[in-house]
């Protein structure tokens, strides 16, 4: 009876897993898209979003930008260079290290990316109440997981010292 209740328990694990990764899913096809219907990839608007919203303080270097988008740094310095290709983005020298190449926006990639950011706000009003409700789904059923692992570890425990 405790076996069948365990894989009960784990199949629900599984389905709230897989509810937050479908949740995600939708919310990443719809940026895609949208990306793509203004006329940009969706790495190129994943920049511009990264660059703009830079921490005060943080500089947004090619470096900053691969290292946000998680891609290598070669990978980054090409994006830039298309983004820049498209009057998105301009680099600019830093005063203080010259070898440094800042990055920000151009008037035209502020009000796209402004326009993309409208229709993401939107999207999330809708989406966002079922990603929260599958996160916290999630996170129960980790809680109760780590719960029942530490009994089976307790019952375990006493066991050996019989």
């Amino acid at each position: 009876m405790a076996l069948a209740l365990e894989q009960a328990e784990g199949k629900i694990q599984y389905q709230a897993l897989e509810e937050f990764r479908h949740e995600i899913r939708r919310f990443l096809t719809f940026s895609e898209h949208a990306a793509r219907e203004a006329g940009i990839e969706p790495h190129q608007h994943q920049a511009l979003l990264v660059i703009k919203s830079a921490a005060s303080g943080t500089k947004a270097t090619v470096g900053f930008l691969a290292e946000r988008l998680q891609i290598q740094h070669h990978s980054a310095v090409e994006l830039s260079d298309r983004l820049q290709e498209k009057n998105l983005i301009r680099r600019s020298r830093s005063g203080a290290d010259k070898r440094e190449v800042l990055l920000s926006l151009t008037k035209r990639g502020e009000r796209l990316l402004e326009r993309l950011s409208e229709l993401h706000r939107s999207e999330l009003q809708t989406t966002g109440p079922r990603l929260l409700k599958a996160l916290q789904a999630v996170i129960k059923r980790a809680g109760a997981v780590g719960r029942q692992s530490a009994a089976g570890r307790r019952r375990r425990n006493r066991k050996t010292r019989s």
